[in-house]
């Protein structure tokens, strides 16, 4: 019986750290002469990605820089915690000229947008990847970004309710030119079929807007869909809209009960299992040996500050945590704003974790589990997970950059292929065929 292949993706931030904030003081990422702020860098990177067969590369964007750890931004901009950020949506232009079939994903947020710019942006990023562009559809839950847009930051339920809204708007406008509506008849001065060319007039409760795109149909009809969702609200718009999610779960166990929770929702919006992959993070840490390996585990999780781990995590959990002791335990706190990562609280055995123990995982990794060891023993790593959590694949995040990149595709990737565990070749040449492929 053949085995199910694992999707992969590569998770990176057009900024000078993605989930680890080792990365821009580790030698490795200094020896190459980094430079985040460049095109090059990201160009190779979706070379390099492309020569391991991967569904695609994605950016994660924030459109504000924390002061929510001691109502400063002072230690935000200390660590680089995840700031700077610059746009990454431009950079997937020039990835994808130097590239011809590896995805190329982005966030735009919904909440500080109307829906016809993002509809026309993203049809016009599908065109010119050719089928290529995924969009990661995310709300703004924090109240810097709120203020960067001069608005105040929403509750949860209208949050939602705004999206699906916004997005339901964007596939109208992207249905709104069919797919032969452009005839280029010269001979007779007809471009394009006016009657295969609507209006939409959408009024609902968040917006109006008129239509048609001035977008012709691109060739996925808008771009694959990501998402991230992890309450039950974001889980419901993943489960209703997505092609693929991208979820965060240090546990196997935990991450099994989320696999399984998505999967079971999506069967109310009339969706099949497989039209929505779940792609797990992880941090490759790979080694000649087991020793080696473990020594890079060392060095790079030596390089991150406790009070840079605090700085991003109160960042993400839009809460203060210099308010809190650090040898807090985090599973029994009460705050509204800490239940978001209860999964990420704990221990690979269950244990409960202490505030100042959430924090260094968090700086290191986000929450991502850190698969260390040889080659063949990451790959083993990789394997075990997906038995338990019942996984579509993985999401990766490098400890340096590009160096773990490379590492990744000419050592790992070789493994997965020789043990029937991912693909050797594209089988199409849009984002939504490699999420597809099985």
């Amino acid at each position: 019986m053949a085995k199910k292949k694992m999707h992969l993706a590569q998770f990176l931030v057009h900024g000078p750290t993605y989930h680890s904030l080792a990365m821009w003081r580790h030698p490795e990422t200094a020896a190459r002469n980094y430079d985040w702020t460049q095109p090059e860098l990201y160009q190779h990177i979706a070379k390099v990605c492309e020569r391991g067969k991967f569904d695609m590369v994605f950016f994660a964007d924030l459109n504000y820089i924390s002061d929510t750890f001691r109502g400063s931004l002072a230690p935000a901009l200390r660590y680089a915690t995840q700031a700077p950020e610059h746009d990454p949506i431009p950079l997937l232009s020039f990835m994808a000229a130097v590239t011809s079939h590896i995805g190329l994903g982005a966030t735009l947020s919904v909440s500080h947008h109307e829906p016809f710019y993002a509809a026309r942006l993203w049809a016009s990023i599908d065109h010119l990847t050719k089928g290529r562009a995924a969009w990661n559809v995310v709300t703004s839950l924090n109240h810097n970004q709120a203020a960067n847009y001069g608005e105040q930051r929403q509750d949860s339920e209208t949050r939602y309710e705004r999206a699906h809204e916004f997005i339901q708007v964007c596939q109208k406008l992207w249905q709104s030119w069919d797919a032969d509506a452009v005839v280029m008849d010269r001979e007779n001065a007809i471009f394009a079929d006016a009657g295969k060319v609507r209006r939409i007039e959408h009024e609902g409760a968040f917006f109006k807007s008129r239509g048609p795109l001035n977008v012709t149909r691109s060739p996925q009809n808008g771009p694959a869909i990501l998402q991230a969702g992890t309450s039950p609200k974001g889980i419901d718009f993943a489960a209703q809209y997505s092609d693929a999610i991208f979820a965060i779960q240090p546990r196997a166990e935990d991450a099994a009960n989320y696999f399984n929770t998505v999967k079971a929702r999506m069967a109310s919006f009339d969706r099949r299992p497989q039209d929505c992959k779940i792609l797990f993070g992880m941090q490759p840490i790979i080694g000649a040996s087991e020793a080696e390996a473990l020594d890079k585990q060392a060095l790079h999780n030596s390089l991150v500050p406790l009070d840079g781990g605090m700085t991003i995590l109160s960042a993400h959990l839009d809460f203060d945590l210099s308010r809190l002791p650090p040898d807090a335990d985090m599973t029994e706190r009460r705050e509204p704003e800490l239940q978001r990562l209860k999964t990420r609280y704990r221990k690979a055995s269950g244990a409960a974790m202490t505030l100042a123990e959430v924090a260094a995982r968090h700086g290191q990794s986000v929450g991502l589990p850190q698969f260390v060891g040889t080659p063949g023993a990451v790959a083993d790593q990789m394997e075990a997970f997906m038995a338990t959590a019942g996984g579509d694949g993985f999401m990766l995040s490098p400890i340096y950059c590009p160096g773990a990149i490379e590492e990744f595709v000419d050592q790992v990737v070789p493994e997965l292929q020789r043990r029937g565990l991912f693909r050797t070749d594209y089988s199409g040449r849009t984002q939504r065929d490699h999420l597809g492929q099985d």
